[in-house]
């Protein structure tokens, strides 16, 4: 059976889009501190709802940390990306109103000062570095196990497609 240099090329593509599909963001992009009222009304500025609800996450990560009437700026902004890295994806999809959900919950949890988080927890110019892996609770870490099993077995069948591609 003769091989056409695409196959092998279909196949290596099909790889790094699976890599990069499993991998997570790191970071909280400086634009969800951004607010996003549009002077018109136009299509392409249309956001979609958030796929998941902020409604009933444990504030308490925030609250019990970042307090007035002072709001010392360490403990606020480590309590807020303890609270938002883990949401990283869907605060960065600038399609969807996460961003704004999640600080109206924050903001009706905590009754803090408009603009607190956005004004004073800045890492660098693209915004929040998010820790690599997210710290998990214990209720969290049997999805971490399943999810990394899920990207080894991804990583299985790939080598497998591509081994068959290539005999």
């Amino acid at each position: 059976m003769g091989l056409t240099p695409i196959a092998p090329l279909r196949a290596v593509l099909l790889l790094a889009v699976i890599v990069r599909l499993a991998s997570a963001s790191g970071f909280i992009s400086d634009d969800v501190f951004a607010h996003r009222a549009s002077g018109g009304r136009s299509l392409l500025q249309t956001q979609t709802s958030c796929p998941m609800s902020f409604e009933f996450q444990n504030y308490t990560i925030i609250t019990s940390k970042c307090k007035g009437p002072t709001y010392p700026v360490e403990p606020c902004c480590s309590a807020f990306k303890d609270f938002a890295c883990p949401f990283s994806d869907y605060l960065n999809n600038l399609t969807n109103d996460c961003a704004s959900s999640m600080f109206s919950y924050i903001n009706l949890n905590g009754n803090y000062p408009p603009g607190l988080f956005s004004s004073e927890c800045r890492d660098d110019k693209s915004g929040l570095n998010c820790p690599a892996s997210p710290p998990q609770s214990q209720s969290d870490s049997n999805s971490g196990n399943i999810n990394q099993s899920l990207i080894s077995i991804t990583f299985l069948l790939c080598g497998i497609i591509l081994k068959f591609l290539l005999s």
